[in-house]
């Protein structure tokens, strides 16, 4: 099954000058099994804000070799359904969250994060966490 890696795992192992080696052992397990699924948004987190010229295109280059998954209105059409499932629950979340459940869910990839939010969504949403 393929895993879409949330922004907060890609910057714990790639932007930390130490990072968790256990997340990174399973990153690089992932990587190596061909498991490893981006969305756009996620790229651009992880794009935004690298001022040195030359470290952007390498990271760039770098994320350029995982599965990209094409996002299409039913995406964010879902991502909004899934945003008021959970307000209606009293949970609050980012556009983009709800945006990496969507695309989980209808991509049928489980989602690799260490945002603990993920986990409340879970309670409500039809999501399955790495």
């Amino acid at each position: 099954m393929k895993v879409l890696v949330d922004t907060c795992v890609w910057s714990q192992v790639l932007r930390h000058k130490k990072p968790d080696q256990e997340l990174e052992n399973k990153l690089k397990d992932l990587v190596k099994d061909g498991r490893v699924v981006i969305i756009g948004p996620i790229r651009q987190e992880l794009l935004s804000g690298i001022a040195n010229e030359s470290q952007f295109e390498s990271l760039k280059e770098h994320l350029s070799c995982f599965e990209d998954i094409t996002l299409t209105p039913h995406h964010f059409i879902k991502a909004a359904e899934f945003s008021n499932i959970c307000r209606k629950k009293g949970v609050q979340g980012s556009t983009t969250d709800f945006l990496i459940c969507s695309t989980a869910y209808l991509e049928n990839t489980d989602i690799f994060t260490t945002d603990l939010d993920f986990k409340n969504y879970k309670n409500y949403l039809p999501i399955k966490l790495f």
